[in-house]
């Protein structure tokens, strides 16, 4: 008995009995119950709650036991508009939303954020139809009804709403829009992005930007829901700190020191590094992260990426990690994706792809032939020489004028590669004319080699190596992106998730001709490469590893050099002032422990889940082509009086 009385919500227990000593008798009762049984009363909060241990039980009716939906909970409405359907045919409804549309001051179209409901307005109502008259699209409207079951003939099967409307019993303007805004929000008459950027308030209106912002909140709490499962700590780390020397370009922050800086952090690199040596061995931080390297479809100058570092790890421990991550947060409206996913190494990717974030969903690899190019003494003009070349077979072979351009200009990128792009319309004729340039010999082994056929498409290039991979990787997407805009298949559907290893730790810089970090300065050295560190340096392979989606890379990491004394020689050979990084090794000569770790860039992973143009299509608030903003004019002139206090000066009003 005891057990059944902890279990009842006291509540409906004490409304069954008939009067108030009954009342009181009951609520004595369990008193002494949950003090013997230490049950907890049960109570319903709209988030999850950590349970409490009640003794004391005031006798009020502060507990809704009516079933609600939560999204409506704390507000005027009782529905939105586009939950209601045929079961709720007959209820007394409020909703609250924008006009879209109206007819004949009759006939209404309610949006809000989850959908439309049609409202009608009896003939005799002249009041709501009066005030419809001058109500401009878009004012803010709290509607009082009846819901009542549409015509047959009206009914629309494709809208959740699309059974039912809703009668007005009584309209309410809450807020009045302006006759002439800057545009309307229809799918069919979509503004340019300029204008909506510049009035982006309007442009989340949109159906669309509600479900990726929608998408995009419960994707990173599911991700955060994983990470704090698995005792992972979520740590707010700085985001004004010094500049960072080896990086990308940083945001300056002047300070009323004269002559000294912050920088806007690129990352919480150091910091979360720093964590590991306090003993903070599992962190997580969907973090703020700043690179003043202008704006482009993929990139913004502030972005989102969700940083992880833990310690004791290994390369197959972070990428285990992130694997069960994303599957435990993807959402279920995709489709599903892979336990594990696929391995490339880096050489592999270059060779074959002509880039390092390889786009696997279709074939059409860079085939190498260099050892038959390279049998014409005169083609090989550079050091470190290379031929390889992409067919295309007669059924993808298109190659039209305006195309050819567009690779001839793309390949002006790349002076030391020499292009060769042919419609083959003749395997014999193509052989005599390319003869000219590569011989007979070479040409004959050539079309050999190629297995080439009548009616194909070629690209051929050869020179420095670098260059000729880098612009046939190009060429190979923007080849098919063409092949796609004439309505050819070529992609494979779904995610296709892709882990690049195995990175060279060293590259030469393209301004400097130096050394600098292929990743970052603190990326850990395979071991197996440790002897080449000193007197070959680009043999030397990193710890590192890229997470590539659909030709996007979506994250980074590596394992970290925990040991000060490699990092002080990786600092030499990259001819780093030890002393812009003194807290670094000061961390690790304090007994910091083995770690790795991993960061998401998150804008760009939700653009490639909700197939948008850009990121800015997943971010509420971003910054334009420019790296402005255009709703508020952003960046602005400051007053003097900042300029003095900041101790800067501006170098136009210097020029006038």
């Amino acid at each position: 008995m005891a057990y059944f009385l902890g279990r009842i919500n006291c509540y409906k227990l004490c409304n069954f009995f008939k009067n108030n000593h009954a009342k009181f008798c009951c609520q004595y009762y369990l008193l002494q119950v949950f003090r013997v049984t230490n049950t907890p009363i049960e109570r319903y909060y709209s988030t999850p709650q950590k349970t409490q241990e009640i003794y004391l039980i005031d006798e009020n009716n502060s507990l809704d036991t009516k079933p609600t939906n939560r999204v409506n909970k704390y507000t005027n409405r009782s529905y939105t508009c586009g939950e209601l359907n045929a079961k709720n045919i007959g209820e007394s409804v409020v909703l609250c939303g924008w006009l879209e549309f109206q007819r004949m001051n009759k006939f209404v179209v309610l949006r809000d954020s989850y959908g439309e409901t049609q409202l009608l307005v009896d003939d005799k109502d002249t009041e709501t139809q009066n005030l419809l008259e001058k109500v401009p699209y878009e004012s803010v409207l709290e509607v009082k009804g009846t819901v009542l079951a549409r015509p047959k003939d009206m009914v629309n099967k494709k809208q959740t709403t699309g059974e039912i409307e809703v009668l007005v019993d009584k309209l309410k303007i809450a807020n009045k829009a302006k006759d002439n805004l800057p545009f309307n929000i229809r799918e069919f008459q979509k503004a340019k992005e300029p204008l909506r950027m510049q009035y982006r308030y309007l442009d989340l209106r949109f159906p669309q930007m509600q479900h990726n912002l929608r998408v995009r909140s419960k994707f990173l709490m599911k991700m955060r829901e994983f990470l704090v499962n698995n005792h992972f700590v979520d740590v707010e780390t700085p985001t004004l700190f010094r500049a960072t020397p080896g990086g990308a370009q940083e945001f300056v922050v002047p300070t009323r020191h004269p002559g000294l800086f912050f920088s806007l952090v690129q990352s919480p690199q150091q910091f979360k590094q720093m964590l590991m040596g306090g003993a903070l061995d599992r962190y997580f931080q969907i973090a703020r992260c700043y690179r003043d390297e202008g704006s482009r479809p993929d990139r913004q100058p502030e972005f989102t990426q969700l940083d992880i570092e833990l310690s004791f790890t290994t390369v197959e421990g972070v990428l285990k990690l992130v694997e069960e991550m994303l599957g435990f947060a993807w959402p279920d409206h995709l489709a599903t994706i892979p336990m594990k996913f696929s391995r490339m190494a880096y050489d592999y990717c270059m060779e074959n792809y002509g880039n390092d974030h390889p786009d696997t969903r279709f074939g059409f690899r860079l085939k190498n032939c260099t050892h038959i190019l390279s049998n014409n003494k005169k083609l090989v003009t550079e050091e470190n020489f290379a031929a390889y070349y992409i067919l295309f077979p007669k059924e993808y072979a298109s190659l039209n004028k305006q195309l050819k351009e567009l690779i001839t200009s793309l390949s002006k990128n790349y002076a030391k590669a020499k292009l060769v792009q042919s419609k083959i319309s003749s395997t014999k004729e193509w052989t005599n004319k390319i003869s000219k340039l590569l011989t007979n010999q070479v040409a004959a082994e050539f079309v050999i080699e190629a297995k080439m056929q009548d009616d194909s498409v070629l690209f051929l290039a050869y020179g420095d190596k670098k260059e000729v991979l880098a612009l046939l990787g190009k060429i190979r997407l923007e080849y098919v992106n063409f092949l796609e805009n004439l309505g050819i298949s070529i992609r494979q559907k779904g995610m296709h998730f892709t882990w690049i290893m195995d990175f060279p730790l060293f590259e030469i810089s393209e301004e400097t001709g130096a050394l600098q970090s292929a990743h970052h300065p603190f990326t850990a050295p395979n071991p197996e490469d440790i002897q080449w560190l000193k007197s070959d340096p680009l043999k030397v392979r990193a710890l590192a590893y890229d997470l590539v989606l659909n030709g996007n890379e979506i994250a980074g990491g590596s394992i970290r050099i925990h040991d000060p004394s490699m990092q002080e020689s990786i600092l030499d050979i990259l001819d780093i002032d030890r002393s812009h990084l003194h807290h670094m090794l000061d961390m690790l000569a304090s007994g910091c422990p083995p770690h790795g770790g991993i960061a998401l860039g998150l804008d760009r992973l939700l653009s490639i889940m909700l197939n948008t143009v850009s990121i800015r299509d997943v971010i509420a608030f971003p910054k334009n082509f420019e790296g402005r903003d255009a709703l508020s004019g952003a960046p602005s002139q400051i007053s003097d009086k900042d300029m003095k206090l900041y101790h800067i000066r501006s170098a136009n009003k210097d020029k006038k």
